[in-house]
């Protein structure tokens, strides 16, 4: 257990915004857990949450000590559309999340791939991400590699850092886009007023690049092909976003009270193409659109008709 002290300069503050304020590690919800849970106290009393500090109030925070996690093994279905004794090819559904995280320990795509694979996955992101050399959002679709070794693992990270490995994803964007195609070169980092969110900015960002082409219009949306040339988190989302057509269903980025009839965003990563670490033969693969892409389209179809 961490035990950390604090006494507090201001008054009418309360208690979870102060901690969330002054303890970097902490959120204000995850400080209003340890409130909960007993582990706060001021002036050696239990308060709750929606407590006002005072002036000279003495805080103490008792923090347990983290316990360990390891991945586990779950019987969860896989759409595998290449494998061999290197790595796989998934093609993930929409909704699940890539690996285990707070609040997502049980049903991700690693629980799945532990059952499926045993220990034949490669070791390098430790044991809560074995085999997992890239991702994608919980809420977007299609496909993903998998390096079952070490070997794999080096070879394919490497040419994701080169940028020599092929991402081609298709997206259904709020509004119309003035050009068939065109190009967002704008740098990447985490937002300063949310560090849930990312955002394109100049500060402490990253290079990012992304091509789109129209694919087709319809009545305030557009259908598109986005090629990824860097692989930032959520650079498609907030390149889009960025040029004023977010993803459709978007609910961290998009546009507000839109009307679709799914949760998150319509985006699928339709197409994977990199050099095989052991044979050197470049392989392609392209999975078809999920039904609630092609129903979506559908409904755009018949509205704009």
């Amino acid at each position: 257990m961490t035990k950390l002290e604090f006494v507090a300069e201001n008054s009418n503050i309360r208690i979870d915004k102060y901690i969330a304020d002054n303890e970097p590690s902490l959120t204000r919800t995850a400080a209003a857990k340890l409130i909960e849970q007993g582990k706060v106290f001021v002036n050696e009393n239990s308060v709750g949450k929606n407590y006002k500090l005072k002036g000279g109030d003495r805080i103490t925070l008792e923090i347990p000590d983290p316990v360990p996690y390891e991945a586990k093994p779950e019987n969860i279905p896989l759409e595998i559309i290449y494998e061999d004794n290197d790595l796989l090819v998934v093609n993930k559904p929409k909704g699940m999340v890539v690996h285990p995280a707070a609040g997502n320990y049980d049903g991700t795509l690693v629980n799945a791939l532990l059952y499926h694979c045993g220990d034949s996955l490669s070791g390098i992101n430790g044991v809560m991400r074995p085999g997992i050399v890239h991702r994608i959002d919980k809420d977007t679709s299609g496909l993903l590699i998998v390096a079952k070794n070490d070997f794999a693992h080096f070879s394919l990270a490497e040419q994701i850092k080169e940028h020599s490995f092929t991402r081609e994803y298709e997206a259904i964007v709020y509004g119309n886009l003035k050009d068939d195609e065109g190009t967002v070169n704008a740098p990447i980092g985490r937002s300063q007023y949310d560090r849930k969110k990312m955002c394109v900015t100049e500060k402490n960002s990253k290079h990012a690049v992304t091509h789109y082409r129209v694919i087709a219009r319809y009545k305030g949306y557009t259908h598109i092909k986005c090629i990824l040339e860097t692989g930032r988190t959520h650079q498609i989302r907030v390149h889009m976003a960025y040029i004023g057509h977010p993803v459709s269903g978007d609910l961290v980025y998009g546009v507000k009270n839109e009307k679709v009839d799914f949760t998150g965003q319509c985006l699928h990563a339709r197409k994977i193409g990199f050099v095989h670490p052991r044979s050197g033969e470049y392989l392609e693969f392209t999975s078809q659109l999920p039904e609630y892409f092609r129903n979506y389209l559908e409904k755009l179809d018949k509205i704009t008709k």
